[in-house]
């Protein structure tokens, strides 16, 4: 029966590649279903073999473990450099844009809101 190690839905590519990568160099036979365009299915990472799967899972449980890491370090750099930021530095930083969002969402909410305003 197979087995399904990773949703691949909104999984960033260079992690994708990653666990490819990962998953050649140990030699685990796996296979890889796509997710669809329209979210129908979640595509991902299968393998049949009950031992291959608790392998690949423990390699993955690493991997997962050594990027968290890696992302948290990067994000806190990006943090300390002011690269990164939540909400104020984007308005800082492309006030039209927000500006933009800001009326576009008004502009939907009234439209959808303008039905039951009438009543």
């Amino acid at each position: 029966m197979p087995h399904h190690l990773m949703n691949l839905r909104h999984v960033l590519d260079d992690e994708a590649d990653e666990i490819r990568a990962l998953f050649e160099e140990h030699e685990v036979n796996y296979y890889e279903t796509p997710p669809s365009f329209w979210g129908i299915s979640m595509g991902g990472f299968w393998v049949h073999d009950d031992d291959e799967a608790e392998r690949a899972r423990q390699l993955l449980d690493e991997y997962q473990r050594q990027r968290l890491q890696t992302q948290r370090q990067a994000y806190e750099k990006g943090l300390a450099t002011g690269e990164v930021g939540g909400v104020w530095t984007m308005i800082r930083r492309h006030p039209i844009r927000a500006l933009a969002a800001v009326v576009a969402i008004a502009v939907i909410a009234g439209i959808s809101l303008l039905p039951f305003l009438r009543l």
